[in-house]
């Protein structure tokens, strides 16, 4: 099984944590870091190949990984140096692609079953099956809404629920065979696209752990109570 993992943003959002280091890089508790984990978990779920798409910081992270061999892996890589966006970097590997692969981004602490997404998605015949989360956003003031100048109707400090991508995907090479690359091209994109055909993504629907740590908080958070979910991550560590 084959996955690709989306290693080369600059993780602006991350700073300053990563202002000398790539993202995928930055520690998770005292042993592992994010990427360490992820390429564990992908050969513990069976892959065997692996495509690093890297841009910023590439070269630190060839450097650790690699050809992979550490985890029984064996990575090759593209680059990513004009920032194509999610699916750009994808498109510049295709060919070396099979026809059924995961994608993911090389940021995602999860306990999901990569393999069973994988395989979900090939038996589906979907174009593209996308992992979701439910995710819940509390809104820090009361809510109006007003009709013609009058308020009609208010809730306080509500909350709302909502399915996200988590960043995990189950995709096929003849899906993205009639997009062009080399130029940006970026998931919202693909997914509108399918839509517009009337060729919708599948969802894989996931309520056990994940936590994308694309933000300062949320990398505190993951550090906090690593101790915890760490036997959820890591099985066999």
């Amino acid at each position: 099984m084959h996955a690709v993992i989306l290693a080369g943003g600059k993780g602006i959002r991350l700073r300053p944590y990563t202002t000398r280091i790539p993202k995928p890089l930055v520690p998770i508790g005292d042993e592992f870091s994010v990427l360490d984990i992820v390429l564990q978990q992908l050969a513990e779920h069976g892959f065997d190949r692996i495509t690093l798409a890297i841009g910023h910081f590439g070269e630190l992270i060839r450097s650790y990984c690699g050809d992979g061999a550490r985890w029984g892996l064996r990575i090759d890589y593209s680059y990513d140096g004009a920032q194509l966006g999610t699916m750009g970097p994808v498109l510049e590997a295709l060919d070396d692609l099979p026809e059924h692969f995961l994608v993911m981004n090389g940021d995602v602490l999860t306990d999901i079953d990569f393999a069973d997404v994988l395989a979900s998605h090939g038996e589906s015949g979907a174009p593209l099956t996308v992992a979701t989360y439910e995710r819940e956003v509390r809104i820090d003031f009361g809510v109006l809404t007003s009709d013609h100048g009058k308020i009609v109707e208010f809730r306080e400090k509500p909350s709302y629920k909502y399915r996200v991508s988590m960043g995990v995907y189950g995709l096929s090479k003849s899906t993205l065979r009639r997009y062009t690359p080399g130029l940006p091209f970026g998931f919202d994109e693909l997914v509108l696209d399918l839509l517009a055909l009337h060729t919708p993504p599948r969802e894989y629907a996931f309520e056990g752990y994940w936590l994308d740590i694309g933000r300062p908080d949320d990398y505190d958070r993951a550090n906090a109570e690593f101790d915890l979910i760490r036997p959820h991550l890591l099985k066999g560590a």
